[in-house]
């Protein structure tokens, strides 16, 4: 089987990429003409102005959002972002969230910032698009689902393949029994990477490290906020690419095979994890699950790529395509009483839509949780060294006290509650 596996070299050219990408900023979305009406437009805020938040809010600006504030703990990003805009720079992202005229955050903020900031979006009556993985614990998850709902917030996940036809293809294929009964699916993901050897360096001009940190534990600053990728792989920051990219094949399995109702899971798994330098996330992990119902399903790093088999074939989706076992299967016709999911053909277009009808997005705060579960419970696994039981409909862990504890994360003054 291709995986399309994405190496350490291919990932690094992206995200430098990405990083040397202009802040252009179409004119349209500055209120030239052809733009939506005023009492259409949707006004949007930057929370966190890296490489990859600047790439979805350039997204949401050339879909119609209509910029109006960023904000960084870094300085130079949040003002050549202000300037671009013609709009606000702010060094706290809760001044922005106090503006009447702001309607949405984009939220591309380091990992462990993520829950807590569209927590106090949805307080402020602003909608979120929030960048992948969800929370840093299984914990935050929930505490976010609850507050998203309670405000009646409109929440978009960063899982943009749920806006590609063929992924919508593949799950509906699975979800009206084409494949037969599900009995076997198959997630992989990109596997974490090396941190930075985690010596201390100076906090660099322009920083506001100890914004920077939030929430997570106070550590010397050592260059992981500095643009790269170490902190990513940092577990105080974030568990890593097997949910921060696990999330994308993992959206795709619950976007076709509904596992919280698939009864109980068993969860067990290994996984390297490094003792020295700044990467401390489980790498090269194998996890299986199995569910109450007697569906299988094997975690494992390569490439991107979601397989569902059934009884009758099978059908594999990455973000480049799909295939399937008898080919046949992509020639079929849904029937009119088939089950069709929610059509999105852009994902930051999909998100704006939602704002002003007031309904959920393609990939909404209940589908964010259910994949983002599934790396939290099997992270939760390897470190405990022991299979694990976990209850979907009352999102517990089953008799394993220890292991529950993992559940929740201490968090740093002021940030001490979610």
């Amino acid at each position: 089987m291709q995986t399309n596996p994405v190496t350490r070299r291919r990932f690094l050219q992206g995200a430098s990429a990405a990083l040397a990408a202009p802040y252009f900023i179409p004119a349209g979305a500055l209120g030239a003409e052809g733009t939506p009406p005023a009492s259409e437009r949707v006004t949007i805020g930057l929370i966190g102005c890296g490489s990859r938040g600047s790439g979805v809010f350039r997204a949401l600006i050339g879909s119609g959002g209509q910029p109006i504030a960023a904000t960084d703990p870094w300085k130079d990003r949040r003002e050549r972002w202000a300037e671009q805009i013609n709009g606000t720079a702010y060094a706290d992202y809760r001044d922005m969230l106090a503006r009447d005229d702001l309607d949405a955050v984009c939220i591309g903020s380091t990992d462990s910032w993520h829950v807590h900031q569209t927590i106090a979006a949805a307080r402020a009556g602003k909608d979120a698009y929030v960048e992948k993985p969800l929370g840093v614990c299984l914990n935050e998850n929930l505490v976010c689902r609850e507050v998203v709902r309670r405000y009646d917030r409109v929440f978009q996940y960063g899982t943009q393949q749920r806006s590609s036809a063929h992924c919508r293809r593949g799950c509906e294929l699975v979800r009206n029994g084409y494949i037969g009964e599900v009995k076997e699916i198959l997630v992989v993901a990109p596997d974490s990477q090396p941190g930075n050897s985690g010596a201390s360096q100076p906090v660099p001009e322009g920083l506001d490290y100890d914004h920077w940190l939030g929430p997570a534990p106070w550590r010397p600053y050592c260059g992981q906020a500095a643009g790269g990728n170490a902190w990513w792989h940092d577990y105080d920051y974030a568990i890593g690419f097997i949910a921060g990219w696990g999330a994308h094949p993992l959206d795709i399995l619950v976007w076709g095979y509904d596992t919280h109702l698939a009864g109980k899971w068993e969860v067990e798994g290994t996984a390297h994890i490094p003792t020295e330098g700044r990467n401390n996330v489980v790498m090269r992990w194998d996890v299986d699950l199995r569910f109450e119902n007697g569906v299988t399903m094997k975690f494992r790093p390569g490439g991107d790529y979601t397989q569902f088999t059934g009884t009758e074939g099978w059908v594999g989706i990455s973000r480049g395509g799909i295939k399937a076992e008898p080919a046949s299967l992509l020639e079929i016709s849904l029937k009119p009483d088939d089950v069709r999911l929610q059509e999105s053909r852009n994902h930051a277009g999909n998100f704006l839509d939602a704002v002003r009808r007031r309904t959920d997005p393609v990939s909404d705060i209940d589908e964010a949780v259910y994949s983002d579960n599934i790396s939290q419970i099997s992270d939760i696994a390897i470190r405990s060294g022991r299979k694990i039981v976990w209850d979907p409909i009352q999102e517990e862990i089953i008799g394993d006290e220890q292991a529950s504890r993992r559940l929740t994360r201490a968090y740093r003054a002021p940030w001490s509650e979610i």
